[in-house]
């Protein structure tokens, strides 16, 4: 009688087996679960980035007012009728407007 227990038991865990170990098995399917997650993550914030771009390239295609935020923030540039004022802290290097000529001084006359 107690080997025909043992046997049931030993059939039990080879059942048991597959379903939390193997292939498919619980703690597979609970990794997968938290890859998946991951991913949904960084789905949703390469979504919100695409979300960005697009109204972007809307602004820029449709409106005019994008365009010279652009042209102030990355390339320095004014209008014809303003006026530009540049302050200088003190003991930084002077650098020149973005767009400004530099004009190198002229050899001295011999």
């Amino acid at each position: 009688m107690r080997w025909l227990a043992l046997v049931f038991a030993a059939l039990i865990l080879a059942i048991q087996y597959p379903m939390w170990l193997g292939k498919g098995g619980w703690l597979q399917v609970r990794e997968y679960d938290r890859q998946v997650a991951l991913q949904r993550d960084a789905n949703a914030r390469l979504e919100a980035r695409n979300q960005t771009l697009d109204a972007d390239v809307r602004d820029l295609k449709t409106g005019y007012e994008a365009i010279e935020e652009r042209a102030r923030a990355d390339l320095g540039m004014i209008r014809q009728d303003e006026v530009f004022f540049q302050i200088q802290t003190p003991g930084a290097p002077a650098k020149p407007a973005a767009g400004a000529a530099t004009v190198a001084p002229s050899p001295a006359p011999r």
